[in-house]
């Protein structure tokens, strides 16, 4: 059997080796495409089908059977919550089982285990890019074009991949340790959906449950999405500070429980 070497878990040294594994980090992702979409007769397509069929039936539901006032053509604001969710969503449950997944390489071959649910993340924010394309085009058969606003996304982007990361980190580890996980992720998963103003408008819940709906830091990055592509209007200071805040809290959260945990990895893959 190999001998593991015992990694140096400095910060600096920490930061120095996943710069250096940014080639496999790459190689990872490429290697996760190829596989998601090799034998996909609609190729990427599919990275907008699940959104666009969700947002087909929720707005039937909520134009026809029950009427729900969005300040914005239903389709587009269905769409860019669904597009939005989806990201962090899908990396999630990929990342869950990143390193379990691949217990051989994590037990016989020692490198930065952070690319791996750093891969499944990246994989998930391609399909988001492809995603965000037909928000564009939707955009533009509504008549509505990009306001002086958009150039913000790219703020709200980097907010909800800094908190999925951190969530990625943590549910790898986890779900190394306990299996029961990604089991009990998937039965949160929907329910998280349904506490984000993904479907409906973030002031529709109101009194102690809108509260708790508000402090879900999902919702105020939904809805900065929204704002800043569509309603010309830059987030709300208190809501999307408070996400930006969870975020950076929850990533180096991740981080700190990933590097604490790594040692034993190969213990119990």
């Amino acid at each position: 059997m190999s001998t593991l070497a015992t990694p140096d878990l400095s910060p600096a040294a920490s930061l120095r080796d996943l710069a250096n594994s940014r080639e496999l980090l790459w190689s990872f992702v490429r290697r996760d495409l190829i596989v998601r979409y090799r034998n996909a007769v609609l190729g990427v397509s599919w990275a907008v089908a699940s959104p666009l069929l969700q947002m087909v039936i929720f707005t039937i539901i909520f134009t026809r059977v029950v009427r729900v006032e969005t300040g914005l053509p239903y389709p587009l604001f269905a769409y860019s919550g669904l597009v939005a969710w989806s990201l962090t969503a899908s990396a999630l449950r990929a990342a869950t089982t990143s390193l379990s997944g691949n217990s051989l390489l994590v037990t016989k071959v020692y490198f930065r285990r952070e690319v791996l649910p750093l891969a499944a993340v990246l994989v998930a924010f391609a399909d988001f890019c492809v995603a965000l394309l037909l928000l564009g085009v939707m955009m533009a058969y509504y008549g509505i074009g990009l306001p002086a606003t958009s150039p913000f996304v790219f703020v709200v982007i980097v907010v909800q991949l800094a908190f999925t990361v951190g969530l990625a980190l943590m549910l790898a580890a986890a779900n190394l340790f306990w299996n029961d996980v990604r089991y009990a992720f998937e039965l949160l998963v929907n329910a998280w959906m349904f506490a984000t103003a993904v479907l409906y408008p973030a002031d529709l819940v109101t009194g102690r449950l809108g509260l708790v709906f508000q402090l879900n830091p999902m919702t105020p990055i939904v809805e900065a999405y929204r704002d800043v592509l569509m309603r010309g209007t830059l987030p709300s200071l208190a809501g999307f500070g408070w996400a930006a805040f969870v975020a950076i809290v929850v990533l180096f959260a991740g981080i700190a429980i990933f590097r604490r945990s790594e040692p034993r990895f190969a213990e119990v893959a």
